[in-house]
């Protein structure tokens, strides 16, 4: 039975990626900080199948003792402080987690087994001010960040451990992925849950920002088959994994409303505060070497992910009013 330690287990990823694993006959160990106050929600259907394991990314010591004690063949690392708005709020805590927590990870391997292969969660905001639409493995970086900038340090460092001690290293630059477990602060959740809340009568209005802003918007649950994936070849590398279609803020909001009977233009409300000190406008990914390469492809339309994710949101807005 092969081990999997996966760091941000209780988030979005996190959670699909487990049941992925565990559908492949993975023994699942999740490493959670031990103060946390993480919201152990998107993984309780999940607790009597995986193991949670206390370290965190801020302290070397606790993640080589981690990986001494449960001796893990792969480790996916999908934790940091990965909300941009944040990431300008506490940009010193998002290097440390985003940036440096990377290069604890890669050392503890080095130090500990060197045979652990090691996947690192890259970023599309990484390209920010795009050099060229579509992005793809060698489009050049531009972060628009303090997250971005994050991001793009530990991708490099995640070559450079790979290319200097041999680990198995890869890094999957991923564009936004969506589901019904993404959080509430992420735009796509923010719409959705914003316009179930209003279909419903709790609210009458939605504050957003920059609607011509534009991404290449993806299922998380189809994200992470191409995740396990890259740990499955015979050598590492690097890959984007995205739909190839792009979309922008205003379609996202023009669907997710439709889908209720509903205008976004009678609800929505430009917030100029909302908007982000240095934009990303285009993102576009070009996924040909993941296609190629490791055989993936989304199966979930962005049409189809918002009606699921506008769908949960009612549900799950519908029980908050019943308990009332």
């Amino acid at each position: 039975m092969k081990k999997a330690l996966i760091t941000g287990i209780t988030g979005q990823d996190g959670s699909y990626l487990a049941e992925l694993l565990l559908s492949k006959g993975y023994q699942v160990y999740g490493m959670v900080r031990r103060s946390s106050t993480e919201n152990f929600e998107r993984i309780e259907h999940l607790r009597d199948k995986i193991e949670l394991r206390q370290a965190d990314l801020l302290d070397q010591l606790s993640i080589i003792n981690l990986i001494k004690e449960n001796r893990p063949d792969e480790i996916y690392n999908l934790a940091a402080q990965s909300f941009v708005p944040t990431s300008w709020e506490q940009p010193l805590l998002t290097a440390e987690f985003t940036a440096l927590g990377v290069c604890r990870l890669l050392e503890a391997i080095r130090l500990v087994n060197p045979a652990i292969k090691f996947y690192q969660a890259s970023s599309s905001e990484m390209f920010g001010k795009v050099k060229e639409v579509p992005q793809n493995e060698i489009t050049p970086f531009h972060p628009r960040s303090p997250y971005g900038v994050s991001k793009v340090y530990g991708h490099f460092l995640t070559i450079n451990y790979r290319e200097s001690y041999g680990l198995f290293a890869c890094s999957g630059i991923l564009f936004n992925h969506e589901s019904p477990r993404r959080g509430l602060e992420f735009i796509s959740r923010k719409i959705t849950n914003g316009a179930a809340r209003i279909k419903l009568g709790l609210d009458k209005e939605l504050r957003l920002g920059n609607l011509d802003a534009e991404r290449d918007w993806g299922y998380a649950g189809d994200y992470v088959e191409a995740i396990w994936l890259m740990l499955q070849q015979e050598d590492p590398d690097d890959y984007v994994v995205a739909t190839g279609v792009k979309h922008s803020v205003r379609d996202l909001a023009k669907l997710a409303f439709a889908h209720l009977g509903l205008n976004y233009q009678d609800f929505v409300v430009i917030d100029k505060s909302l908007l982000r000190p240095a934009e990303v406008d285009h993102l576009l990914g070009d996924a040909t070497k993941a296609r190629t390469q490791l055989g993936w492809k989304p199966k979930v339309s962005f049409e189809e992910l918002i009606r699921l994710m506008v769908e949960a949101d009612l549900e799950s807005v519908k029980r908050q009013i019943a308990q009332r």
